[in-house]
């Protein structure tokens, strides 16, 4: 008989994989370019962080060196939110769902390089298995959205990189703490690239302190609250009673709950060729194959998210 504490968890990391899923929906329906968009909603996350007592108390138990590792880390984490909706304004909502699925090979390339784990030449293969895709995605979409594939790959690589920082540092602070310093940094990190931007990347650009319409402050407090810290906390629960492998595997589908969802509310299958959908099948079964090959075998709980409430792609510590 199942046990129902497994069970709800369950239940519970698929909701959260949804409610992930939406949040490429919302960087769809809010009108905000992309710096700005990525400006507010971590600066509403860090306030909310910002209230809880146990946030204050774990930056002062937490030593200047590591705050400043985690400190530069929120600077990916920027970027990553950066070329993540810069990908959706250029392309789409499925195109952006779908290059992040390119941050599980990613991962399993990076990984060795930061970590003490021994390369897998299956890791290798794998990635090599999903160039089909690639090439199936990047025809089966408009030239003028060939844009959009170049800002999503950029935003699976950083995923990929401060995914394996984060994993190293999983055991040196509080998740909630760690993620309000590593949101905190990101902020920061968007307001000094802001007077840039229009010469770096201006498909981006935006200016950060005009206050948004009242609709894009709706779509920006859902991505905030429903979007990240919801999914983040219930992660914390359901994580204590799942496998790292179950975890990753019900993770990977937040790709195919985004397209799902961009299909059904924009219509977006419209826009795109059959082929398309094809490489998008390769890229996902290179993906779960992968979280198969990582998986076998490991049954323990896992404790620690590996900063769920910072990555789309949401990759839970092993």
């Amino acid at each position: 008989m199942p046990n129902p504490d497994t069970t709800r968890a369950l239940w519970q990391i698929h909701f959260c994989v949804l409610l992930w899923g939406f949040t490429a929906i919302l960087g769809k329906l809010i009108s905000l370019p992309a710096l700005p968009l990525v400006w507010w909603r971590m600066l509403l996350v860090v306030a909310a962080l910002a209230l809880l007592p146990r946030v204050w108390r774990g930056l002062r138990a937490m030593p200047a060196r590591t705050r400043w590792a985690y400190a530069g880390i929120g600077a990916l984490v920027a970027l990553h939110w950066l070329t993540f909706y810069g990908a959706i304004k250029l392309a789409n909502a499925s195109v952006a769902a779908t290059s992040l699925a390119f941050a599980t090979p990613m991962t399993a390339l990076i990984e060795p390089l930061f970590t003490r784990q021994r390369f897998r030449p299956s890791h290798l293969l794998l990635g090599i298995a999903s160039l089909p895709g690639v090439w199936l995605v990047v025809g089966g979409v408009p030239a003028g959205m060939h844009a959009g594939i170049v800002a999503g790959v950029a935003s699976a690589a950083l995923v990929a990189l401060f995914g394996t920082l984060n994993k190293r540092m999983v055991e040196s602070g509080d998740p909630l703490t760690v993620t309000a310093l590593e949101l905190g940094a990101g902020t920061l990190t968007l307001t000094l690239l802001a007077p840039l931007m229009p010469l770096l990347v201006p498909a981006f650009a935006g200016p950060l302190l005009v206050v948004p319409s009242a609709m894009d402050s709706f779509w920006l407090v859902l991505l905030s609250m429903a979007c990240t810290l919801l999914p983040f906390a219930l992660c914390l629960i359901a994580l204590r009673h799942l496998s790292a492998f179950t975890a990753q595997l019900s993770v990977n589908l937040e790709p195919i709950y985004a397209i799902a969802l961009a299909a059904l509310l924009f219509g977006e299958q419209q826009e795109l060729s059959a082929r398309f959908y094809a490489g998008v099948a390769i890229i996902l079964g290179v993906v779960f194959a992968q979280g198969l090959l990582a998986g076998r075998g490991k049954a323990e709980p896992t404790e620690h998210a590996e900063l769920l409430g910072v990555s789309e792609a949401k990759q839970v510590a092993e």
